[in-house]
């Protein structure tokens, strides 16, 4: 079969990357990928969010089966695009793309379908969200309705915080229309963790747990990023507590979607905290997670294509997952000043220099200029590595990642430590937000 993944970022090498190792797949298309995905799939100069272009070059190679990994394209309806054009498409329509198009829409689905998450109130005044803040208790959380690529999430200690992250994205504009509502909340107080599942409208498999670091700084602090890093599995996700997630929040919202009329078909990504009550929603994503895809798919034994393609045919009742038990941490290198203003053009070296059998380096932002490599973007790398256990993982990740050099590069140095801290009976250290 002939494969077009949709994107340029990690998670788009790591599906490149997987599908590759299906005797399935025969060419792969990545439009308009990467640094890295060219050396293993034929890039494509045509941006994801160029629906009609993508379409009719999925019509003039024959492609069997297009895979869209960013939330961008999927909210402006490329599914039905495809469809009409009887294109075979991996991913959500736009109707179910707005659980995470819309916050106000998802919290207003939860509330309908009794799914856990914080109780919230809509705005889209922004004085009535400046009187409300009088009255609300802290720490909340304050968020954008729209895509701001895992930006617009506000964790609110103080009062003057709650007023600036209203001001900025309300008054200032700062995420556009994406802020022309927004939702304040209760902030959750638990131990994090991302659970993805793949559903054909009816049937679902949930895949194994992970944990992502969306803040920019070690221990969790700093504004929130597209992603920091990731481990799989999360020890916090016992087999009994993925079976209560399954029951309680990706059942009800597989059965709610098709209420609503809009069947849910691609990856539904929960952001979950574990609270004192069980597992609450943070948010719902409708794609693979980046950094989460880099740390899960190289544990999944599985052939992802003949996933992908059960799920627009409808016939995931047949898959049985199954997992390498070996531990998997990804460490996203990035550009100085990201998640703001970063400089992009810097040479990366000592790629070369990584050996290791059981590291992998993906790329996210990188380019190819006067047959050098680099970068391109604020998360440039994903360094990811398997280990018999997490300290293995880390251990090897970690030496992986002092070779690679780039101008102003940084990077998290805990990434894995929260798996650490639970596995040795040590109590977590609670992470306080609602992305």
């Amino acid at each position: 079969m002939k494969v077009l993944i949709v994107g340029s970022g990690g998670r788009e090498h790591v599906l490149a990357w997987k599908l590759r190792k299906s005797p399935l797949v025969k060419e792969i298309y990545c439009a308009p990928g990467n640094g890295g995905i060219a050396g293993i799939a034929q890039c494509v100069d045509i941006e994801a969010t160029d629906i009609e272009r993508l379409a009719a070059f999925a019509q003039e190679k024959k492609i069997d089966l297009t895979v869209v990994g960013p939330e961008a394209p999927l909210v402006a309806g490329i599914v039905d695009f495809f469809e009409q054009k009887n294109l075979k498409i991996f991913g959500p329509s736009q109707k179910a793309a707005r659980l995470e198009g819309s916050k106000v829409f998802a919290k207003e689905f939860m509330r309908k379908f009794n799914i856990p998450t914080a109780p919230f109130k809509v705005f889209d005044d922004m004085n009535e969200a400046m009187e409300f803040l009088k009255v609300s208790p802290l720490p909340l959380v304050v968020k954008a309705d729209g895509l701001a690529a895992g930006k617009g999430v506000f964790i609110c200690t103080k009062i003057q915080e709650a007023h600036d992250a209203v001001e900025q994205i309300m008054g200032q504009k700062i995420f556009k229309e994406a802020g022309s509502r927004i939702i304040i909340e209760e902030c959750l107080i638990g131990e994090e963790a991302s659970i993805l599942a793949i559903s054909d409208g009816k049937n679902y498999v949930i895949l194994d747990s992970s944990q992502d670091h969306k803040r920019i700084f070690d221990d969790d602090l700093g504004p929130n990023t597209g992603g920091m890093g990731a481990y799989s599995p999360a020890p916090v996700i016992t087999e009994e507590l993925l079976r209560k997630i399954g029951m309680q929040i990706v059942d009800p919202v597989i059965r709610g979607m098709n209420k609503q009329g809009a069947p849910f078909k691609g990856v539904l990504y929960a952001g979950l905290m574990m609270t004192d009550e069980g597992p609450m929603v943070l948010e719902f994503n409708v794609r693979f997670g980046d950094p989460e895809a880099q740390a899960i798919l190289p544990r999944m034994k599985n052939d992802l294509a003949e996933i992908l393609q059960s799920s627009p045919e409808g016939h995931l009742e047949k898959v049985k997952m199954d997992w390498d038990k070996r531990s998997c941490v990804c460490v996203v290198m990035a550009s100085g000043g990201y998640p703001g203003e970063h400089e992009t053009g810097k040479e990366i070296k000592g790629l070369d220099t990584i050996k290791d059998s059981h590291t992998i380096v993906f790329h996210a932002g990188t380019k190819k200029k006067d047959n050098k490599l680099v970068t391109a973007g604020g998360r440039v790398l994903g360094v990811t590595s398997l280990g018999e256990t997490i300290e293995q993982a880390m251990e090897r990740v970690y030496n992986a990642v002092e070779k690679i050099k780039f101008e102003r590069c940084f990077f998290r140095r805990d990434i894995g430590a929260k798996a650490l801290k639970y596995l040795h009976s040590l109590p977590p250290q609670p992470t306080v937000r609602g992305r």
